[in-house]
């Protein structure tokens, strides 16, 4: 891969990455609607919200990060985004039921009153899930999904 490859690739993880912050304040958003305002279990206001961040990430990365690839069909483009995205949910739900076990109670100790220790331990619990799975998420995604892009600059017309 040459330096122009890799930095095709660095501005592509970029463009992932900036999906990644919207699907992340959809995820984020939903997430505390459920789960704090309306009181729905944690983990299942976890599973909906990702859910709802996925579809908007697959619309985004496929017309402005790969866009590239759209010539291939969508069904099948959408239908690899979800299985790279059950896995990902699959790695997501046992870590974040995890780390609000440990810092939901390490909250209690060490935040200050203005937000519960529930609200701080599920957010900072979500937060570290959603980066762990965007780094598989795009790798997968990258190799996978949207595996026909080329890394080079220019492709050679066929």
């Amino acid at each position: 891969m040459t330096f122009s490859d890799k930095s095709k690739e660095r501005t592509r993880f970029g463009k992932f990455a900036l999906v990644g912050i919207a699907g992340g304040v959809i995820d984020f958003t939903i997430f505390n609607l459920l789960a704090t305002l309306l009181g729905i279990n944690s983990i299942v206001a976890s599973v909906i919200s990702f859910s709802l961040a996925v579809v908007n990430n697959f619309i985004l990365n496929r017309a402005w990060t790969f866009p590239e690839s759209r010539n291939r069909h969508v069904i099948k483009q959408l239908i690899q985004f979800a299985i790279v995205s059950v896995i990902g949910l699959a790695i997501r739900t046992p870590l974040f039921a995890w780390l609000e076990k440990q810092l939901i109670p390490l909250a209690a100790k060490v935040v200050p009153d203005l937000f519960t220790p529930t609200f701080i331990g599920h957010n900072i619990s979500l937060g570290i899930a959603i980066l762990v799975i965007m780094l598989w998420n795009f790798v997968a995604n990258r190799y996978w999904t949207f595996n026909t892009v080329s890394s080079k600059l220019s492709e050679d017309p066929k």
